[in-house]
């Protein structure tokens, strides 16, 4: 496999919002699907190819950022989610060691039917003795269309160190409908890969060696048949008060894939203790109608 430089994101391999409707056609038609998100027009004997007038969640390349505070553990009462540009950051997490986890993935509507397989390549920046490393860490995970996946506090990045500035982090998902991709892997599914990535307070040589790796069975297998990248986004978390960044704290962050033009309103949504859902904050029974992910951070206890 070739090495990558674990800087590498995967700007050369779009997302299928991020590409253009013949192409998106082509990758739909691979997994079986004719009728969802382009359409097909004929003009002077050839055919053209567009968007949909009616967009499937899949094909939104924005993402909106809240954010649910640490709470009460002994009351029920609904959270109140916030921007994540609209908190204090913590100061004491400055040069600390945070642990982020993977707490909800929901798959309202990605390519295809049934039971998807989805790989994540989640990347982060670990300050450590006055240098960066970057880190590309893999994880799957198979979900039902329109559930949510059976996961809570999956361990992602264990000791990151945060450094005075804050951190970077990013997610990039594959949608994998090839067999044989899949069957290759399983072996992500094994216990060393469930504990995380596990970091040290020492640089560690063999990081940029696993990150390398990470990246290019990321970018191969994105890169292959009947494969669809569907969400990709980045959130710089810093400890300024800069109004259009967003802040690092303890608590939980959501990502939601929505369309550019959604005039997103956080107010609107809170977090029910009681079953572990956002729901609306007038319709309680009314969830997210968007794919959305939810990562915590909380400090690591050595």
């Amino acid at each position: 496999m070739t090495k990558y430089n674990p800087k590498y994101w995967f700007d050369d391999i779009p997302v299928i919002g991020k590409m253009t409707p013949s192409e998106a056609a082509r990758k739909l038609q691979e997994i079986g699907v004719v009728d969802s998100g382009v359409k097909v027009t004929r003009g002077r004997g050839e055919k053209r190819w567009g968007w949909s007038d009616k967009p499937e969640p899949w094909q939104y390349t924005s993402h909106t950022f809240g954010f649910i505070p640490v709470s009460n553990l002994n009351s029920s009462n609904p959270v109140e989610i916030k921007h994540a540009g609209d908190i204090e950051p913590d100061q004491s997490l400055k040069n600390s060691r945070i642990k982020i986890t993977l707490d909800r993935l929901r798959v309202f509507n990605y390519p295809g039917g049934g039971i998807h397989f989805i790989l994540f390549d989640f990347y982060a920046q670990n300050q450590i003795e006055g240098q960066t490393e970057h880190l590309h860490f893999n994880q799957i995970y198979r979900v039902q269309g329109g559930e949510q996946a059976g996961i809570i506090g999956y361990p992602i990045f264990v000791g990151l160190n945060v450094g005075s500035e804050g951190i970077a982090f990013k997610c990039f998902t594959v949608n994998v409908k090839n067999e044989d991709d899949e069957k290759l892997l399983e072996f992500l599914e094994g216990d060393t890969f469930k504990g995380g990535l596990k970091l040290i307070e020492t640089v560690n040589p063999l990081v940029p060696i696993i990150s390398s790796v990470a990246v290019g069975l990321t970018k191969m297998i994105a890169s292959r048949n009947k494969n669809i990248p569907v969400q990709d986004f980045y959130m710089g978390l810093d400890f300024t008060k800069t109004p259009t960044r967003a802040r690092l704290s303890q608590g939980s962050y959501i990502a939601v894939q929505i369309p550019e033009a959604e005039k997103w309103d956080w107010s609107k949504w809170v977090f029910n203790p009681v079953n572990g859902q956002i729901v609306s904050k007038d319709k309680p029974n009314e969830t997210i109608s968007y794919n959305y992910l939810v990562f915590s951070v909380s400090t690591v206890n050595d």
